[in-house]
């Protein structure tokens, strides 16, 4: 187990039940209960607010880990906004990928004003470390006000047609928000976001583009790069 892989010592379950357990929960839109009776069914008997644990614990640092592993973010960025009810009350999900759809970072927000989006911006380029070539946007003025006070030699490009890649992105979010009957918390939100797209979309290959066997090839090396970073083996199967 390398020094990056994170500490499981105390636990009681093995490194292979906690993270099929994180994978499950972020991968298929699950209830932590849905989650524990799969988890019965292969004999393993674990509580869903154990795995709930587990995922708190785990799943940032798996998707950290993720992250680590892919190649730089191109420089062309696509941002977007989306409004998210968090306990009945309305807020801004604020998203960034880039020109291959890769999530660069998600921040949950009270406004779609100028300041949220030079915050949202400011996070961008630290959490990546370098600066875009191009910002597509859709017609919010205040990207724009934004763009050219954080970034003022950045092109940037505001146009609704342009911006699909980023408004697409938001897709599995809403499956997810539906799932769990929306989210409870500010706080909430942004951590299940922030370990979901960075969990999530590793097993989500542009699976239309590949052949069967080209997909089941490229699958299993996304679930050997998961059992490396997570330091386990494969799950074994049901008794």
């Amino acid at each position: 187990m390398s020094s990056s892989t994170p500490s499981y010592k105390n636990h009681r379950y093995p490194v292979e039940v906690i993270s099929h357990c994180v994978w499950l929960y972020f991968r298929f839109p699950l209830s932590f209960r849905e989650a524990e009776e799969m988890m019965l069914e292969r004999g393993v008997v674990v509580s869903y607010e154990t795995i709930r644990r587990w995922c708190l614990k785990f799943g940032q640092a798996y998707a950290n880990a993720l992250r680590r592993r892919r190649p730089q973010p191109g420089d062309k960025w696509h941002l977007d906004e989306v409004f998210v009810k968090i306990g009945g009350v309305q807020k801004y999900l604020w998203r960034a990928v880039d020109a291959d759809g890769n999530v660069l970072d998600i921040l949950v927000q009270n406004r779609r004003d100028k300041a949220a989006a030079r915050r949202f911006f400011r996070r961008l380029l630290t959490a990546t470390g370098q600066v875009p070539r191009v910002v597509v946007t859709d017609k919010l003025r205040s990207y724009g006000a934004a763009c050219r006070e954080v970034m003022p030699s950045v092109e940037h490009r505001s146009h609704k047609g342009l911006n699909n890649r980023a408004e697409n992105s938001h897709q599995p979010t809403r499956q997810r928000e539906r799932a769990m009957k929306g989210f409870r918390s500010v706080g909430g939100a942004q951590r299940f976001l922030s370990a979901f797209t960075g969990i999530s979309p590793h097993f989500r290959p542009y699976r239309h583009l590949m052949t069967a066997g080209r997909y089941r090839l490229e699958m299993r090396v996304r679930f050997t790069i998961w059992n490396r970073i997570t330091g386990a083996t494969d799950m074994p199967a049901a008794a």
